[in-house]
């Protein structure tokens, strides 16, 4: 279980920055609470204090980019849980801030009841992800997949029809190929989707959109 026993707020938004505090009151009675408005306020609560176990840090502020303070805090105080509560909810700024280091990332559009749900999570060892974040990450590595994947037009041919539950010997019918080019094509095809079976190929070619 992750230990809250003190938190920094950065955010230049006053209202938003109470609810936060509120929020983090709630699920932990009794956290240190430090607020900062800018980057250079932050600075000097990080110079004071030295560590957080929590920080929450907005990415549009009056004097820089937050991301800069999430890059600075994860290089100097490792076991701080930094999470990201911001505006921004594209490819840019969501990958921006977790290359820097954030833990989190959460998009101002949620209930207090939300943040602290998601906010609270973190006690259990439970990322706070927004879910429109979330699907970011995974349409990301979906498509980092996809362009890992390099099969030859005769190898999509095959998979799509092995995928559709022929045998080899009637793909190799249906492609006027002998059953023994069938099984070197099937071979490559499982190599290149690294899979080890027809149900995990058929898996693959309907992530591909290559079967219903």
């Amino acid at each position: 279980m992750k230990t809250l026993s003190n938190a920094l707020i950065l955010e230049d938004h006053t209202e938003t920055r109470q609810v936060l505090q509120t929020v983090l009151q709630d699920i932990r009675p009794g956290i240190h609470l430090y607020e900062a408005a800018s980057l250079r306020q932050a600075r000097q609560k990080l110079y004071e204090q030295r560590r957080f176990d929590l920080v929450i840090v907005d990415i549009g502020l009056p004097d820089g980019d937050g991301t800069d303070f999430v890059r600075e805090v994860a290089q100097t105080s490792t076991n701080s849980y930094i999470v990201i509560c911001t505006i921004y909810d594209d490819d840019h700024h969501i990958f921006k801030a977790l290359r820097a280091g954030a833990n989190g990332y959460l998009v101002k559009e949620h209930s207090r009841q939300e943040l602290a749900e998601m906010l609270k999570g973190i006690l259990n060892g439970q990322p706070p992800l927004s879910p429109a974040v979330a699907q970011h990450i995974l349409d990301f590595f979906h498509t980092l997949r996809q362009e890992k994947i390099d099969l030859t037009p005769r190898e999509t041919q095959v998979l799509t029809i092995l995928a559709k539950g022929y045998n080899r010997k009637e793909i190799a019918d249906m492609l006027e190929l002998t059953s023994n080019t069938i099984s070197w094509y099937i071979k490559q095809i499982y190599q290149k989707l690294d899979v080890h079976s027809r149900a995990e190929a058929t898996l693959e070619a309907s992530r591909m959109g290559l079967v219903g």
